[in-house]
């Protein structure tokens, strides 16, 4: 009997498709494309929390600026850094991305094209300090904190948790996981919150119960990093 055929053969499957994980350029450009078709198939939901507490035009906005990107990842090649694909995400955003996410959005992947600098794949060290730069160039930009009832309700508890998995000694793959999921729950952590940021703070206490558009973006994005774990 080999080890696949015992119990426990889905964890042998994770551990080997987190072994073979490279954040290499190609990854990178694939967490892009990714990220556009996760955004284009919830362009309508995030409108619809935007419409609740915003402007309505979260989705689309979002939508507009990843779909602008696409066109430019066919030019790259593999010599390309990830750090440069960043950076193109970054003037990409800031130039087409209304409202406030466009500047928020292209400050993170700006930030966080500086933090890998010229490296030519990511390890955990440099996923924790990429998904770190780009938390505190949102931070920077929009001045929240954590609890505001903003994206920064996504992105604080997902650097934590890639955090706390890299000193754990956890492979690539498991930090990016770690990050994905703790993101999604601090998603879900704004619903019950009142906002302090933003349009939705005129709202007063009308805004809870309702989910913060900008952490839902953020979570679907790094959902996106995550799910290429098994598509890689």
């Amino acid at each position: 009997m080999t080890p696949n055929d015992e119990p426990g053969a889905v964890v042998g499957d994770a551990a080997l498709a987190n072994a073979a994980l490279r954040l290499d350029t190609g990854w990178t450009i694939r967490w892009i494309r990714r990220s556009a078709e996760v955004l284009a198939a919830n362009r309508a939901a995030l409108n619809t929390l935007d419409r609740d507490i915003g402007d309505g035009d979260h989705g689309e906005n979002m939508d507009r600026g990843f779909q602008a990107i696409l066109p430019k990842l066919e030019e790259l090649t593999d010599e390309t850094t990830p750090g440069a694909v960043l950076k193109l995400v970054a003037t990409t955003l800031i130039s087409t991305v209304g409202g406030a996410a466009g500047p928020l959005y292209g400050t993170a992947f700006l930030k966080a094209a500086g933090a890998v600098g010229a490296v030519q794949s990511l390890d955990a060290t440099a996923l924790v300090a990429l998904l770190t730069a780009a938390r505190d160039g949102i931070v920077l930009r929009g001045k929240a904190v954590e609890g505001d009832k903003t994206m920064i309700d996504a992105w604080t508890p997902a650097v934590n948790a890639a955090s706390a998995a890299q000193t754990a000694g956890s492979p690539v793959g498991t930090v990016l996981l770690a990050a994905a999921d703790a993101a999604e729950h601090g998603a879900q952590s704004t619903e019950p919150l009142v906002a302090r940021k933003g349009r939705a703070s005129y709202l007063g206490e009308r805004a809870i119960g309702h989910r913060d558009p900008g952490s839902q973006s953020t979570s679907l994005l790094l959902r996106a990093a995550a799910d290429l774990m098994s598509h890689h």
